[in-house]
């Protein structure tokens, strides 16, 4: 399974929309996305996101269901170093990083700042039970940190791949009628999923990784013992549909300059 998340691109926050520069990048992913032998679309509620799959959805006469716990995770909080009044990350280095809550697990809700806003602690619940959902629907349940496949074949895989190594290679099960789910969102519910997914804290995602406006980010499930799956990242902000077409690399959501390569 192939779970590929879109972010939105450059926005127009005031219209929840997308910037001329956006609406550029749109096209510059129907154009790659087109190419796809896609499953399923899904989208976030939001304007923003609506409007990037656009492009995408006509080129390709399909539609995108769309998925309310999907849109931007901004349950907003008081910064109390910088005084910012936004979302529930872009905390100063030495805030975050020397709460011991906030790199462990899933405590991060129940940091002293999180607490200024209740939904943030009920809606990750939300998120993660919905997503859970989600991937019942395709087979995945969650047991504990990683995922049970009860309903496809058993495998037993016990290395990688090493090039050259034939053996290893003929191992590789043929994946080519696996799901290919692409899903439309934003920046920081795209990194609350992953945290769900990876069993990673939330704030060392929104912290530790930018994934540019319009950019794509890749997620494979591996099944390769018995009936056990997990999920491995194989792309994550990607933007090679933007240079290839000499579009810049648009700076929303970072606080330095995208390396223009």
């Amino acid at each position: 399974m192939k779970i590929i998340f879109v972010r939105h691109g450059e926005p127009d926050y005031a219209k929840d929309s997308l910037t001329e520069n956006g609406w550029r990048e749109a096209e510059c992913l129907a154009g790659r996305i087109s190419k796809w032998q896609v499953t399923d679309f899904y989208c976030s509620p939001l304007g923003r996101a609506k409007d990037t799959a656009a492009p995408t959805l006509k080129k390709m006469n399909r539609e995108a269901v769309t998925l309310d716990w999907m849109r931007e995770f901004s349950y907003l909080i008081d910064d109390p170093i910088t005084g910012r009044h936004g979302v529930p990350w872009d905390f100063v280095p030495s805030y975050w990083s020397g709460n011991p809550l906030m790199t462990t697990g899933t405590d991060w809700v129940d940091a002293e700042i999180m607490k200024q806003n209740p939904e943030i602690k009920s809606q990750f619940q939300n998120v993660c039970k919905n997503l859970d959902e989600f991937l019942a629907s395709y087979g995945y349940i969650r047991e504990q940190n990683f995922y049970l496949v009860p309903d496809m074949e058993g495998r037993s895989i016990a290395q990688t791949v090493a090039p050259g190594n034939v053996r290893t290679i003929d191992k590789l099960p043929d994946e080519s009628d696996e799901p290919v789910i692409v899903i439309f969102c934003h920046l920081g519910i795209t990194c609350l999923v992953l945290s769900r997914l990876l069993n990673i804290p939330f704030p060392l995602l929104t912290h530790g990784f930018f994934l540019p406006p319009a950019s794509i980010t890749i997620v494979s499930s591996e099944r390769r013992w018995g009936k056990e799956a997990y999920f491995r990242v194989q792309a994550m902000g990607d933007v090679h549909h933007l240079l290839v077409n000499g579009e810049p690399i648009s700076p929303a959501g970072s606080f330095a300059t995208p390396f223009p390569g």
